[in-house]
């Protein structure tokens, strides 16, 4: 019986979250600017089934510790793919809440805000990439 109610509320629990992402994704419109970007308007129920599967393959390999025997250069495309998603949802995000907007302004910057932009994304990934070359935390 407990494990029942262990797994009933795990389940429940996935639902809720599951609910609160897809929320985010709809309010943010990350979705809808991904499709209207690539104009690909007409393929919306691939997109439906690439997020569907993408969510049950994260949960099976996360909740299973499946692994994959595959080469560096899938790993590191896979990072690419995975890195672009997180950082549409963040330029997303920030956008919705006018993040740089506030700052030029309280800054007083008025010219050169692309390239402040692009400079934030070139340290991040140099961030990242030194992080997984130096082998940081893996005490």
């Amino acid at each position: 019986m407990e494990h029942f109610l262990l797994a009933l509320l795990g389940f429940a629990s996935g639902f809720i979250v599951a609910g609160g992402v897809v929320a985010l994704m709809v309010g943010l419109g990350i979705i809808t600017r991904f499709i209207g970007i690539s104009h690909t308007a007409g393929h919306v129920m691939y997109y439906e089934d690439a997020i569907l599967l993408g969510t049950i393959a994260g949960t099976i390999v996360t909740v299973f510790e499946v692994e994959f025997p595959v080469g560096v250069w899938i790993l590191v495309l896979g990072g690419l793919f995975t890195g672009v998603f997180v950082g549409g949802w963040i330029m997303a995000l920030a956008e919705v809440i006018n993040v740089f907007p506030v700052y030029c302004r309280r800054l007083g910057i008025t010219k050169g805000l692309s390239w402040i932009v692009i400079s934030m994304a070139i340290g991040k990934t140099l961030g990242s990439l030194m992080l997984f070359y130096m082998r940081w935390g893996k005490g």
